[in-house]
């Protein structure tokens, strides 16, 4: 598989997570650890249909520590990331949250083999930009924790974190995800059962938007993101990521749920921009 291949299957799961925001509003009211279990669930039934094609054999040559690893980043990202949210739900975490993106690009530099140039670094600022005026611009209550936001913090650093490390894990099969995202169902069981109340889809179209992110944004879309990470351009897909805040409010003005604005247009300019100037970079660094 070349590397530019691996760049865009990589991005089909920013355009996947896109839709996050539209299908979890459409899931309303299945709250966030049950919603999790049923959508990791769907989504590692579909890594053991992915994985029959090449043998189940090819899961019982990764070391325990590699599960382990997996299971921790999925389900640790979405349990601080839900946390935070309950503690401090306004715009500024959110905002935070999005720092994982600028992460990835800054931490790549620490891998064996990659070379880090000022306008990867530049243009992921730029794309910061572009998401913190979607984000700003959502909104959210008056008051927030300090706590809230320090795990919003250390939640942007775990996904971060996960996705870097994939990298120093290329020659793991990207079947492997398969376990991290049925144990990580069993542990969002786990979750809900002590910490909230069975609440489930009210009707076929509620369902309908569960089984579509388990299919996409919490299922297929973290092969797709490890294959990314393992085999693609590593920094050009941190600064593309923050195209997901935009894709996603523009998929919701699409569905009547927010109203355009010139603050989306200014986003969509600097976000642009912001990953053109770092696709130049890898260009010249190519």
């Amino acid at each position: 598989m070349t590397k530019g291949r691996a760049t865009l299957i990589g991005f089909s799961a920013v355009l996947m997570w896109s839709l996050l925001a539209l299908f979890t509003i459409g899931s309303a009211p299945v709250p966030p650890f049950l919603l999790n279990a049923i959508c990791f669930g769907i989504g590692g039934l579909i890594g053991l249909l992915w994985t029959a094609r090449q043998g189940f054999g090819v899961l019982r040559g990764v070391g325990w520590k590699v599960y382990a690893f997996g299971t921790i980043g999925l389900f640790g990202y979405h349990f601080l990331y839900f946390t935070a949210f309950r503690l401090s739900p306004t715009a500024e975490t959110g905002l935070i949250a999005y720092l994982w993106p600028l992460f990835i690009v800054l931490f790549s530099g620490l891998l064996p083999g990659e070379r880090l140039h000022t306008q990867h670094v530049v243009g992921a600022l730029i794309a910061f930009a572009g998401a913190a005026v979607i984000v700003l611009g959502r909104g959210g209550e008056a008051s927030g924790s300090a706590l809230g936001m320090a795990l919003a913090f250390v939640c942007a650093l775990t996904w971060a974190g996960y996705s870097i490390l994939s990298r120093r894990l290329g020659a793991v099969p990207t079947e492997s995800v398969t376990v991290f995202c049925l144990a990580t169902a069993v542990m969002s069981v786990v979750s809900h059962l002590a910490l909230e109340t069975t609440v489930w889809p009210d009707n076929g179209l509620g369902w309908a938007a569960v089984l579509a992110l388990g299919i996409g944004p919490v299922g297929a879309a973290f092969f797709t993101w490890d294959i990314g990470m393992k085999r693609g351009d590593i920094q050009l897909l941190g600064v593309a990521s923050y195209a997901a805040p935009l894709l996603s409010t523009l998929a919701l003005v699409a569905a009547g749920i927010t109203r355009p604005t010139w603050a989306i247009a200014l986003a969509a300019v600097l976000i642009t921009g912001g990953a053109a100037l770092a696709a130049r970079a890898s260009a010249g660094k190519r």
